[in-house]
């Protein structure tokens, strides 16, 4: 018998997944009433070689990780990292503490994610380990219709923050070393504008946005020229939970209580803006709780009757243009090349380079989908799974998600050569001419 089995209680394993803070974390608080608490957190060799993950994920949890073993420390308990299978970990670490109780959050990501969890499940019955699992978000797990939804969530937001732990007492394991992207073949992206993971910066994003950045949120969120200051850029750490979506909307109604006790004059446009910002936040969980009820939507149609509208073989050289923005379209290239070189693009933009893959260059979703998620610093399987839907090119003839003024651009530039009239008073065309390009094709 080992020692760790000879203490007189075992602790509780908190399993920390994409709840990367120890604020707001309900699966961390019940953990704490339970007993001594060994906080874990696996990195899996498996998720990381699934085709929707990239090297700026894996920056982004660093900093994200950091930050938590930070947090923790503080607390008195470091962080635990443990590399491999998380069957097989757990199976170990139960060998060496006769845990009884696994605490992690209810967990809406991907179909790998999703089945991986089945196999813990599967685990924990095996073993007779109790498995609890909070929700971290606005989402319910088996809902069987949607009445009511908007109402529950209203409800969970509306409850009080939880407060971190006081205080964990200290086990004494160690730690793996964290290791680097390229031990998971994870190669550089040209990803050279990143936004910064962990709580800290989490803090400060929403302060400046709440306080500073957003009050022209509701007009300025469209254009890819305007959005990058005025966007909340608040998703990557709502996808990673170095925030939690109930503080962001608590911080959002305290600001607002705060600007309607100010004097009208102070006013300017954020009423309107936090009005937008808050829908926001519904939507976000809106679209994630359609995934969670019906999760084929990530790999098939959402009819069937579509299955046959593109065939194969892909166009190699279309997919391969557009990913590396070389369409010769400046809109299209400008907004794929910053999402390259920074992991965001406004929702709008979002929108209209995968509508231009699906319906433009009449690309099956699933591929272009793939590399948006690569893409996205915040990526979420259910926010891909949007983007692809929302443009509605999977269905045969219908419009484009194109902005009138960029329809205006495109009538003027024929694929891979820039017309000599008038693109030059297009806003979004400028976007792509200034920044210098290079789009039009060696003759």
């Amino acid at each position: 018998m080992t020692q760790a089995k000879q203490t007189s209680t075992a602790p509780v394993l908190m399993w920390f997944k994409r709840d990367l803070s120890v604020f707001d974390n309900a699966a961390l608080i019940h953990a704490t009433q339970a007993g001594s608490v060994l906080p874990v957190y696996i990195l899996e060799p498996g998720l990381w070689q699934q085709p929707d993950m990239s090297h700026r994920h894996f920056c982004f949890l660093q900093d994200s990780l950091a930050d938590l073993s930070e947090d923790l420390c503080a607390l008195g308990q470091s962080l635990v990292l443990r590399i491999g299978d998380p069957v097989s970990i757990l199976t170990d670490l139960h060998q060496k503490f006769s845990f009884t109780q696994l605490c992690s959050h209810q967990e809406t990501w991907n179909g790998w994610t999703y089945a991986r969890d089945q196999r813990v499940q599967a685990w924990c019955q095996t073993t007779g380990v109790t498995w609890h699992q909070p929700r971290r978000i606005g989402v319910t797990r088996g809902l069987n219709k949607r009445a009511g939804w908007a109402q529950r969530w209203q409800h969970y937001m509306a409850q009080p923050c939880l407060p971190a732990p006081t205080g964990l007492k200290k086990i004494d394991l160690t730690s793996e070393p964290m290791p680097r992207p390229e031990d998971f073949h994870l190669a550089e992206d040209g990803c050279t504008a990143r936004q910064s993971g962990g709580r800290r910066q989490g803090l400060q994003v929403l302060e400046s946005f709440l306080h500073r950045r957003g009050e022209d949120y509701s007009k300025a969120m469209s254009s890819p020229l305007s959005a990058a200051q005025a966007c909340s850029r608040l998703s990557a750490h709502l996808a990673f939970g170095t925030l939690s979506m109930r503080e962001v909307h608590h911080a959002l109604e305290a600001r607002r209580k705060a600007l309607a006790a100010s004097p009208k004059t102070m006013s300017g446009n954020w009423p309107k803006a936090f009005s937008s910002f808050s829908s926001r936040l519904h939507w976000h969980c809106h679209f994630i709780q359609k995934l969670e009820d019906e999760p084929r939507i990530e790999f098939e149609n959402m009819h069937p009757a579509y299955d046959k509208l593109r065939q194969e073989p892909v166009n190699d050289a279309y997919l391969t243009a557009w990913q590396q923005g070389q369409t010769g379209y400046p809109m299209v290239d400008a907004c794929m090349r910053s999402l390259i070189a920074t992991g965001w693009l406004n929702f709008r933009m979002r929108a209209m380079l995968m509508s231009f893959a699906s319906y433009h260059l009449w690309l099956h979703w699933r591929l272009p989908a793939l590399h948006l998620a690569r893409q996205f610093t915040d990526m979420s399987r259910v926010f891909t799974t949007r983007k692809r839907r929302c443009n509605r090119a999977q269905r045969g003839s219908i419009r484009s998600e194109f902005t009138t003024r960029s329809n205006k651009a495109l009538i003027r530039i024929q694929m891979g050569f820039l017309s000599s009239a008038g693109c030059q008073s297009c806003a979004m065309c400028r976007l792509g001419l200034s920044i210098n390009l290079g789009i039009s094709r060696t003759k």
